[in-house]
């Protein structure tokens, strides 16, 4: 995550800066000498964190969009590949050739050979850790491309000939340019994603500049110029920004 702050969090310091600033509209007084701090400037940051934050959303939700679709097509390789394996198993390959295929397939699957029992340890009698630990293979990106490498295998095969539409070759290959196809929205959906958080947090939280900092800054003059037991400030005081920090 961009921040530890939840994005209620970021969106209420953003109402809150409104608040903030409808409120010292209204104190007769209030003229700060730091130019960010005038009613004016205060103004226009809500009215730039508020585009801010729904660009935020707009990626968000895009990217979300495309996660979805990635893995609605992914849905059904595990399962094809199984299927091509049970096929693969009954036309008499030569064992390299089916292990080769069988091997893609636990990559696939996220899976690899069964490891070895535990062995104890003759020193104290516990499993050994120097057991082999299953690794598995298994971001979409991966996932099909190890689905291309099987579906190459299938081409070297004369005797792979499915009676099934959907595990015919031409078809796998379809399905196959289809999985790529749905990964890459994912990728761009998110770097265009990140790119505005930053953006947003740049808007809320740099150090001086930022929202956050302005708000404190708004408080302290008011604290100074009404003092620290007045009305003006307490009813500033008493409306809350969150740090990202």
């Amino acid at each position: 995550m961009m921040s530890s702050t939840s994005e209620v969090g970021h969106a209420k310091n953003v109402a809150n800066l409104q608040k903030l600033t409808e409120q010292v509209s209204v104190y007769t007084l209030y003229n700060p000498p730091v130019a960010r701090l005038s009613v004016a400037n205060l103004q226009t940051l809500y009215t730039t964190a508020v585009a801010k934050l729904s660009e935020v959303e707009e990626k968000r939700n895009a990217n979300k969009n495309a996660i979805a679709l990635r893995q609605s097509a992914f849905e059904n390789l595990k399962p094809t590949a199984t299927r091509i394996i049970n096929l693969l198993d009954i036309l008499g390959l030569p064992e390299g050739t089916l292990n080769q295929a069988k091997t893609l397939n636990r990559t696939i699957q996220g899976t690899k050979n069964k490891p070895k029992p535990p062995t104890e340890n003759p020193e104290n009698g516990q499993p050994s850790s120097n057991n082999p630990i299953s690794t598995s293979r298994q971001s979409y990106t991966q996932q099909a491309e190890n689905f291309g490498i099987l579906l190459q295998l299938l081409a070297t095969i004369p005797s792979y000939i499915p009676n099934e539409e959907d595990l015919k070759l031409n078809n796998l290959n379809t399905y196959h340019e289809s999985l790529v196809a749905t990964t890459q929205p994912v990728d761009q959906t998110e770097a265009e994603l990140n790119v505005k958080l930053i953006e947003r947090n740049q808007i809320l939280y740099t150090e001086g500049s930022g929202l956050y900092d302005i708000a404190q800054n708004v408080k302290k003059y008011v604290k100074g110029l009404y003092g620290a037991t007045s009305a003006e400030y307490l009813n500033v005081a008493d409306i809350k920004f969150t740090n990202r920090k």
